[in-house]
């Protein structure tokens, strides 16, 4: 085992600030403190200016106008200073422990992917801006592979990436405005085993507006049958990742 190391947190937000701001308050609330936050703003409206005041946080923002989650995550882990990297979408929310478990499991040096439980959260978002959770679902399954082939049920927010294995892989592909998450943990699943740590420690957040996995979409459609040509998968069904929840759930 080796030291403990040090974490990249890579956001992206497009036109949320509200919901960023929470994000951020989440990062803020960790038991093991980031090396540093990149927040790259793909958004019409700059988000910046909202950024609430985390002193405890070396915050780092950029201006992206890629218009896609691949090329504007790929754009803020350039220059990550951490040896590993651990994403979180704009609207999600980690609990107090997530990136300590997540850090504890890159003392092994074996492992070089890493991901925790995560509750899945329909909830509204009020005239006033308070978040209402209407249900949630709890998606705590070990790493399966046949699954994986079938369901994405591994949310980019629950994960943490070595960063020299992350740059090996090329990042995220480019290409895929969508399943550019699923792209990712399918080729890393070539080359290792990706390493659970038990605890649902993610809130992944959906509403009607604004959940990309709500879009069946002809370019989603498209990113699908792009996706099952690259790793020879079945025809893959397009669902939204609250459908995702009911059908993967937990380890027997």
């Amino acid at each position: 085992m080796t030291a403990t190391p040090g974490v990249s947190v890579v956001i992206v937000t497009r036109d949320r600030p509200a919901l960023l701001a929470d994000a951020l308050g989440s990062v803020a609330a960790q038991r093991l403190t980031p090396l540093e936050v990149r927040v790259a703003d793909d958004g019409a409206v700059p988000a910046f200016a909202d950024l609430p005041d985390l002193p405890l946080l070396e915050l780092t923002t950029f201006a992206v106008d890629c218009g896609q989650a691949a090329a504007a995550r790929n754009r803020a882990c350039a220059g990550a200073r951490g040896e590993v990297i651990a994403f979180l979408d704009d609207d999600d929310r980690w609990e107090r422990s997530h990136l300590e478990g997540l850090a504890a499991a890159f003392r092994d040096p074996e492992v070089e992917f890493a991901y925790r439980d995560c509750a899945v959260v329909r909830e509204r978002v009020g005239a006033d801006g308070a978040r209402v959770e209407l249900e949630r679902r709890v998606i705590a399954r070990d790493w399966d592979a046949a699954a994986m082939r079938i369901h994405a049920y591994v949310p980019p927010s629950a994960w943490a990436v070595r960063r020299e294995f992350f740059e090996s892989l090329g990042g995220f592909d480019e290409s895929y405005r969508f399943s550019e998450d699923w792209d990712f943990l399918l080729r890393a699943a070539e080359r290792t085993r990706p390493r659970r740590v038990a605890g649902a420690t993610v809130e992944v957040r959906l509403r009607e507006e604004g959940n990309s996995s709500a879009d069946f979409g002809p370019e989603r459609i498209a990113c699908l049958r792009a996706l099952s040509a690259r790793h020879s998968l079945s025809e893959l069904e397009p669902l939204t990742f609250w459908e995702v929840a009911a059908r993967v759930g937990a380890t027997p």
